[in-house]
């Protein structure tokens, strides 16, 4: 799916006038700002009814059940800073109940020990229910996360009921291999459930992530503790209830609600998790891999990045502008994939730059119930980030050629805002900003791009926009990242996978590759007597 393509802000709309505009514009905008979280409440107030009917509680062992010392802590809203709900807070306590659940589930249960094929189709029928719920889903998802109500229909809910289906397809086609050996022998690998896993997941996208971590692991046959990010529970909790309604075991599926040092911490140095799976920052991942390896336990992770976006002098300018666009704008750049550095040949830099202005300052931002491109941020120690880094680049020397300030007086939104003039030593374009903060480069050859788009920590993602095949040929093998589109940007696929490199992380998510995650290969030597061939 391309992501882009279900992102409003192809269509341009306008209403929004970047901080260059001058006072009586800004004044304006703002107005334009406030009334959109006026319009269109029906969709907002379903959204707070289903949230209110979820079960405000932590799944261990098939039931719902409060964390073991009472302890709750409340979900806020995005757009108003409001509390939508308190939500169980899990402890190392509860962490204990749910490994010992999921244990028992994988040594004793019946879902390692069914058919894979009863596996894949009780995966199914889950696929099923959360496309029957899938308007759910996405009111939840857009309250929970502050985005866009037409990208959580658009993309987020559909592009996780395509990647159960994707893996509830490979249940039964998990298998081995036979070998010829040398002697009166044969043997055979045989690739099996790992046991119990351990999987912790964003705010970014709740919902998808959920996905990538559960499917291929449950169609392998394992057992999972899910621990959500302590922003963005509400979709794990309905996620749960539909997968007790499809059949799936008590214990084989725990979701833990809470925060990281109380609960996530606890589930990664766990003795009785077999394996551990987490996506997140960079500085959390390394903690998270530290407690892995203390226990020996298999561990992938899915990081940050700083993702380059090359733009040779060929292209068509108008197009690619929008491309690198949302590229970094998509989902208000709360993305590890973001195109973070747009590396524009000098030939068309000022012209680039000029566009990409336009099409920053033409997008509507306001409560994500309604019609607009973007919506807040998702808490306050974000925002707070995401402004710091603003600051930063215009001490540093980078030219704010747009946005750059807050929206509104309540809530966590912030203005589309570009950069341009931005040096490869600069904060803005060295470390991963995680909002809606477009950096725009200069380079004059292919060689010098290379060189500075490697010049980095990560590796997770990149992009390439050219008409010379030459220059593609050269710049898909020369930079160092796990997924390099081409004339295109936030392209996902279930069966393609997706990982980064150096401190962007270790392993990859989906695809047939993300199975090895969750299995391990076993060899077994047979006898033969007197065989009729070897």
């Amino acid at each position: 799916m391309y992501i882009p393509h279900v992102h409003s802000n192809n269509r341009i709309v306008s209403g929004v006038s970047g901080s260059k505009s001058g006072p009586s514009k800004r004044v304006s905008h703002i107005v334009k700002f406030h009334s959109s979280l006026s319009s269109e409440l029906t969709s907002a107030a379903q959204a707070s009814a289903t949230a209110c009917h979820l079960p405000h509680k932590l799944l261990i062992n098939g039931a719902w059940v409060d964390a073991s010392d009472g302890e709750t802590f409340p979900i806020i809203d995005p757009r108003n800073e409001q509390t939508i709900l308190n939500a169980a807070s899990a402890s190392a306590v509860d962490v204990d109940k749910a490994v010992n659940a999921a244990r028992e589930a994988f040594d004793e249960g019946p879902w390692p020990k069914m058919s894979a094929k009863e596996r894949g189709r009780t995966l199914f029928k889950l696929a099923d229910l959360m496309e029957s719920h899938s308007e759910k889903l996405a009111l939840l998802e857009t309250l929970d996360n502050g985005k866009p109500l037409s990208v959580a229909r658009a993309a987020d809910v559909p592009l996780s009921v395509d990647h159960l289906r994707y893996y509830a397809g490979w249940a039964d086609k998990i298998h081995g291999k036979t070998i010829s050996v040398d002697g009166p022998a044969w043997a055979y690998t045989l690739h099996e459930p790992v046991g119990v896993v351990a999987q912790i997941i964003p705010w970014n996208f709740p919902l998808l992530m959920a996905m990538w971590k559960i499917a291929p692991a449950l169609a392998c046959g394992n057992t999972v503790i899910l621990k959500v990010a302590e922003q963005t529970p509400l979709t794990a909790l309905l996620l749960g209830q539909l997968a007790l309604e499809a059949g799936i075991p008590p214990g084989v599926l725990n979701i833990l609600t809470g925060f990281g040092p109380q609960a996530g911490a606890p589930l990664c140095s766990h003795r009785g998790v077999d394996k551990v799976a987490f996506t997140g920052s960079t500085e959390v991942g390394r903690y998270v891999g530290k407690m892995a390896a203390a226990n020996l336990k298999p561990c992938t992770l899915e990081l940050g990045g700083k993702s380059p976006i090359i733009v040779d002098k060929d292209v068509d300018i108008d197009d690619v502008v929008l491309k690198a666009h949302s590229g970094l704008f998509f989902n208000h750049g709360q993305c590890c994939a973001a195109g973070s550095r747009t590396f524009i040949h000098a030939d068309i830099y000022d012209e680039f730059v000029e566009k990409a202005v336009a099409v920053a300052q033409k997008q509507k931002v306001g409560d994500p119930f309604t019609d607009v491109n973007l919506g807040p941020l998702i808490d306050a120690e974000q925002f707070n980030k995401v402004m710091n880094y603003i600051a930063s680049g215009e001490v540093e020397g980078a030219v704010l050629r747009t946005g750059g300030r807050r929206l509104g007086s309540e809530g966590f939104y912030v203005e589309p805002t570009v950069f341009s003039d931005v040096s490869d030593n600069m904060s803005i374009g060295r470390d991963e900003i995680f909002g809606p903060v477009q950096c725009l480069m200069k380079f004059h050859s292919l060689e010098e791009v290379i060189r500075r788009a490697n010049d980095t920590h990560y590796g997770l993602a990149s992009g390439i926009f050219s008409n010379n095949v030459h220059t593609i040929n050269k710049l898909t093998r020369a930079i160092r990242a796990g997924t390099v589109w081409v004339n295109c940007y936030n392209v996902y696929d279930a069966a393609v996978p997706f990982g980064g490199w150096k401190d962007s992380g270790i392993g990859v998510e989906k695809g047939e590759y993300a199975l090895q995650n969750y299995t391990k290969v076993k060899a077994v030597y047979q006898r033969l007597e007197d065989p009729a061939w070897r």
